[in-house]
């Protein structure tokens, strides 16, 4: 875990005698509900450039010349034209000829952009690679550069390397770069270096130093963040993708596996949602596909969650029925669902297990767990998702099926969905608020009385969104640790949590707050990133009860913006108490520990407290560790059952106690 400092501070606390103005008792003889492993983990929804152009390492965009504007992302010089017929993967048939520009001091080539610039370090290494034949009898030369236009330098070039293309067939060719400066707003650049001209086609730049050094991998900056939180679940590939702006658009897994020369270019309905934050070249190469996705959660200890369209499109964005699959329609899409759990789960003599065996994982990858649809609403959504749950649960009945309870998490669709997923038999509701502070400070009971005989909650999408403040600020992660409380009390109910968006590009986001903020070369966590890493590294096995004069803790009247829940780790033995002051004065705590067993006591606490000394800030690229947790080792004196603590104002506290 990512901790700032560590303070050691010895303070002897007299476990009698003890003045404090909040005694919370926590009952260890009272072990309740089971906390799943996947209670807290990660939602990945590709908006903010968090795919191409963030958590996947291809620098290049438009690296198979497959956008609407065959050149978008690249500038052209010389004689370059584009070309569909001839080449050498049939989802994606554009590509380049390069032609001798005819006089000796002309050139011809092509530079790429990158997304928001190329970005490189200086010693690092890049493996350019191109499939490519020449276009004639003649051999072909090309030759490759990683430059900075804006350099003050008697050059341009930090990088450079040339290829030899012998060959009329397509073959593919590789090559590493190492440049000699850090550049964040560079380009690639190719210059034709002979009298032969050449085909161009998938032209790709990934760092050597990827995560887990997987060839076609993800940014080892981000996804190791990821892994740092612990998650115990990964839900993928979004949300509003998964629908798309119509059903053309909507993502599909089968398009995202296979080899990835040959996957098939994909609009993102976000690049184009918001007038007010444009990106008409914002799309989805799906190089970043299923199949990585399935890997990344396997590395990161997490258990894969995919999410695939139900037939409906983005219902927010389509009023008419017309746009919609009619249910005696859907097989195709049911297809999809069931494929999809032969692809994940199947023997590799399966015909989507081999798929996968194939990409290299011949072992199946355990997934338990689907959901079909994302915020749909409306009677439509549930005779849309019945054939579904009939279909899996004949196939595949130890499949745990998530439903959807809307857009939001009250008023007329919600109340309306609920009761048809209990119909349904879904086996979790994936609930969503983007609220305000008001919201998240008086939910933290919502789960204490939902009915325990239905279907489990997934929060899946969630984050505080300050009234006139949407931003990220450290006072919204206080808000959503109070809230979490309630989520950790009700684990009995309540068996994940996610909260959404994850990624955002700084020079490219349509949506904020979220969780982690990156460029190109850099990233940084929020407070809201530390939030959700303290709960899930201490996430406990069981919830333990803890009261404040008899009652939960959640921030009610009388209990002046504190919230507090405990768990015990039977694992190691720990108790585990958090607890939140939302308020302007500091709180004295007394954790008192009940039903301790005959000469057992307590032997140790730890302190991790996050805060801000301004509850509007947040960690920024430019000082990217201003807010992050810092631990305090209180010793406790022999034969203890209870302990005080200052839990400052405004702060995020958890004691680990052993």
């Amino acid at each position: 875990m990512n901790i700032k400092s560590t303070v050691f501070s010895l303070l002897l606390i007299c476990s009698q005698g003890v003045a404090a103005n909040d005694q919370l008792i926590i009952r260890a003889d009272k072990p309740g509900a089971e906390i799943q492993p996947t209670m807290y983990g990660l939602f990945f929804e590709d908006i903010n450039y968090a795919a191409d152009g963030g958590l996947y390492a291809e620098m290049i965009k438009n690296r198979s010349f497959e956008f609407p504007q065959s050149l978008m992302g690249w500038e052209s010089f010389g004689k370059v034209s584009v070309r569909d017929e001839g080449g050498p993967f049939e989802r994606n048939p554009h590509y380049v000829r390069l032609l001798p520009s005819g006089h000796p001091h002309k050139f011809t080539g092509l530079t790429n952009e990158g997304f928001f610039g190329v970005a490189f370090t200086k010693g690092e290494s890049y493996r350019f690679s191109v499939w490519a034949r020449a276009v004639s009898d003649r051999p072909s030369k090309i030759r490759v550069e990683l430059t900075d236009p804006a350099s003050m330098g008697e050059t341009q070039v930090m990088a450079s390397a040339s290829i030899s293309i012998k060959s009329a067939d397509w073959e593919r060719y590789t090559v590493t770069l190492t440049p000699e400066a850090t550049v964040s707003k560079g380009r690639l650049r190719i210059f034709l270096e002979s009298d032969g001209g050449c085909d161009l086609e998938h032209i790709s730049l990934f760092p050597t130093d990827t995560w887990k050094g997987h060839e076609n991998g993800l940014r080892r900056d981000l996804a190791q963040k990821l892994a740092d939180i612990h998650p115990g679940v990964f839900r993928f590939p979004g949300g509003c993708i998964v629908e798309g702006t119509d059903l053309d658009t909507r993502y599909q897994w089968k398009n995202s596996v296979g080899p990835v020369e040959n996957r098939p270019l994909n609009e993102n309905r976000w690049h184009y949602t918001f007038r007010h934050r444009h990106f008409p070249d914002y799309y989805q190469s799906y190089g970043l596909g299923f199949y990585e996705y399935f890997l990344l959660a396997e590395e990161i200890g997490a258990e894969p969650l995919p999410v695939l369209s139900v037939g409906l499109a983005c219902q927010f964005q389509n009023k008419d029925m017309a746009a919609h699959v009619p249910v005696d329609s859907l097989q195709p899409y049911i297809d999809d669902a069931l494929d999809l759990i032969e692809f994940a789960n199947g023997p590799a003599d399966s015909r989507w297990g081999k798929l996968r065996a194939d990409m290299g994982h011949p072992e199946p990858f355990g997934l338990k767990f689907i959901a079909i649809g994302n915020e749909q609403w409306g009677p439509e959504y549930p005779e849309h998702l019945a054939p579904f749950i009939d279909a899996i649960r004949s196939r595949y009945p130890d499949i745990n099926i998530v439903g959807s309870s809307g857009p939001s998490a009250s008023g007329d669709k919600f109340d309306y969905l609920w009761p048809e997923m209990k119909r349904l038999n879904a086996d979790l509701v994936d609930e969503h608020y983007y609220a305000p502070e008001t919201f998240f400070l008086t939910q933290a009971d919502r789960y204490d009385n939902y009915d325990r005989k239905g279907p489990k909650v997934f929060a899946g999408e969630y984050a505080c969104h300050g009234k006139g403040k949407k931003y990220n600020h450290f006072n919204a992660a206080l808000i959503e640790a109070a809230f979490m409380t309630g989520l950790e009390r009700n684990a009995d109910i309540v068996h994940m949590a996610t909260y959404a968006p994850l990624f955002a590009h700084v020079e490219g986001w349509q949506w904020r707050p979220d969780m982690i903020w990156f460029d190109n070369l850099n990233s940084i966590p929020t407070a809201s990133y530390y939030v959700q890493q303290l709960y899930s590294v201490n996430k406990g096995t069981r919830v333990l009860p803890l009261t404040l004069d008899g009652r939960p803790v959640t921030g009610a009247e009388g209990q002046d913006g504190l919230f507090a829940s405990a768990v015990i780790d039977e694992n190691d033995g720990q108790y585990i108490v958090k607890a939140v002051n939302t308020s302007d004065s500091p709180r004295e705590l007394t954790l008192t520990f009940k039903g301790l067993k005959r000469n057992q006591y307590l032997t140790e606490c730890r302190a991790i407290t996050l805060s801000a000394d301004d509850p509007d800030a947040d960690n920024t690229l430019d000082n990217p560790s201003r807010i992050a947790p810092v631990e305090t080792l209180i010793a406790v004196p022999d034969k203890a059952s209870e302990v005080s603590v200052t839990l400052p104002a405004k702060t995020f506290g958890v004691y680990i106690l052993k």
